[in-house]
């Protein structure tokens, strides 16, 4: 038996998108499959030294990784008028040059955050240590991301959304690419073929028995929001559009890419559908 370890996110969405497979609701002939949860930075960066075979990514980091890996079309997380947050404490005024935390170097928000305020003082801290740093005063401001942009600290107001900077220099209405999955070259095509399969199926199981796999994660506290809030919080980030990338989405992260490379970031510009694993290849076998 292949064993196939999936490194994701410890946030709500990713967990839910995973375990049908770990509740044994879909599974792959002849594969184990086992699962991490790391902050979206250390995976990001662990896909940048190719430590995982299959691995959560945020899109800003795509660019960066795509002679090595292929970006997944399922297991998606896009904002459709919503998404991080930058915040600050209520009654304070941001100067030019405010001190801001971001998740991580190459997550998008970082990116989208840079390009809209290129004086800002930037520092990188772990996700979930950002809100108290506002609190405390460590910093001016932090982008809040995953569970918290729903249960963030009533002394705190919201600066601006990350979905309006994201139409500003977008340009357009197009839903805020925020992060996927990546698998390796290394992994044979069919192989690769039958993963991805795999995954898009467990995360249509997940969407088709949303309410019993919520009862389960909740029971198992397997994530870290009550139920009301994880409810809201699935329909924001793993909802029926997370299932398998449509148009709509492509020619979202392609103008994500797009901005990277006016913007300094990338050397190059990418097609994100130049990059994917190639399905026909089965078929052209058969044939």
């Amino acid at each position: 038996m292949k064993k196939m370890l999936i490194a994701h996110s410890p946030d709500a969405d990713d967990i839910f998108m995973y375990y049908a497979i770990k509740f044994g609701w879909v599974d792959m002939e002849n594969t184990v499959f086992d699962n991490i949860a790391e902050d979206i930075q250390t995976l990001n960066e662990k896909a940048l030294k190719g430590e995982y075979e299959i691995v959560a990514i945020s899109f800003a980091l795509y660019p960066h990784i795509k002679e090595d890996y292929a970006p997944l079309r399922t297991a998606v997380s896009f904002g459709e008028g919503y998404g991080p947050k930058v915040m600050k404490k209520k009654g304070t005024k941001l100067k030019r040059n405010f001190k801001v935390a971001l998740s991580g170097e190459h997550t998008t928000n970082a990116m989208l955050f840079r390009i809209k305020y290129p004086d800002a003082r930037v520092t990188y801290m772990n996700f979930l240590e950002i809100e108290k740093a506002v609190l405390d005063g460590v910093v001016d401001a932090g982008v809040l991301i995953h569970e918290s942009i729903l249960t963030y600290d009533d002394a705190l107001d919201v600066e601006i959304e990350m979905w309006d900077i994201w139409q500003e220099l977008a340009g357009k209405e197009l839903p805020l690419p925020l992060g996927g999955m990546a698998i390796s070259r290394a992994i044979p095509l069919n192989k690769a073929i039958e993963y991805e399969r795999t995954l898009t199926k467990a995360v249509d199981v997940a969407r088709k028995h949303k309410q019993k796999l919520s009862e389960m994660l909740l029971e198992r506290d397997l994530v870290r929001i009550d139920a009301p809030t994880l409810e809201k919080y699935l329909e924001l980030y793993a909802n029926d559009e997370s299932i398998e990338l449509s148009e709509i989405q492509y020619k979202a992260i392609d103008k994500l890419f797009e901005l990277g490379l006016k913007n300094g970031f990338y050397d190059d510009l990418v097609t994100v559908q130049d990059y994917m694993i190639p399905t026909e290849y089965k078929e052209i076998r058969k044939g």
